[in-house]
């Protein structure tokens, strides 16, 4: 199989795992992954107006990184400034969707504080880009900027972005952030949520380093 070949079933892939968790319904949502092709860096990306619940590897568009369309019989994503964007910048993959509890605290805050120290792998408190039309330049730079520092992004009012060194990681961030954002709406049915202070967080990421943690390692070490 031909990395192009590869690339684009990935993506298909990934599609219907983010649809299955509930994060995608219908046509809305869109992901990508830079890799390395027979004119060099390339992109694959789904199509737009594909049902990512059954997308196929024929249903994902193969671009250079200047847009340039290299292979695939439909025009990609409406979103497609905002991946390749995010793309040029940081390689690896990129998923948007529309998963409801994200979505949901992005019509009431501006930030989704760091409420539980997984936050951390995905930056901690997640930025919500203000809102943009979809497909417009203005959403593509407001989401470049909502990531600077982090591997997740909220945008007001339309859904969610996550990013990751391949497909793997951006769809566990993607997942991750939804989890984090019902955690939070849980607690503030209750109550206001305690976010995790400044000191804690690094308590947390210096106990991780000292010991592994997160990662597999022989018994008895």
């Amino acid at each position: 199989m031909t990395a192009r070949a590869q690339a684009r079933a990935a993506v298909a892939a990934a599609s219907r795992t983010l649809a299955e968790e509930g994060l995608l319904i219908g046509t809305a949502g869109n992901v990508s992954l830079r890799f390395t092709g027979p004119t060099g860096e390339e992109v694959a990306v789904t199509a737009t107006g594909v049902v990512l619940a059954g997308t196929t590897a024929e249903q994902v568009t193969v671009l250079g990184l200047d847009g340039d369309h290299l292979e695939g019989d439909l025009a990609p994503t409406s979103e497609v400034d905002l991946h390749l964007g995010v793309l040029r910048e940081r390689g690896g993959a990129v998923v948007h969707t529309h998963s409801p509890a994200a979505t949901a605290l992005s019509l009431v805050l501006d930030e989704l504080p760091c409420v539980h120290y997984q936050q951390l792998t995905i930056g901690g408190s997640v930025r919500i880009a203000p809102f943009a039309v979809f497909g417009t330049r203005e959403l593509a730079d407001s989401v470049r900027a909502a990531l600077v520092g982090k591997q997740a992004a909220i945008l007001a009012n339309h859904g969610t972005v996550a990013v990751g060194g391949d497909l793997a990681k951006a769809v566990e961030n993607a997942l991750l952030l939804e989890w984090a954002a019902d955690l939070y709406t849980r607690a503030g049915a209750l109550g206001e949520p305690r976010a995790l202070t400044e000191a804690q967080q690094i308590a947390v990421i210096e106990a991780a380093l000292a010991t592994g943690y997160g990662t597999t390692k022989a018994a008895g070490r």
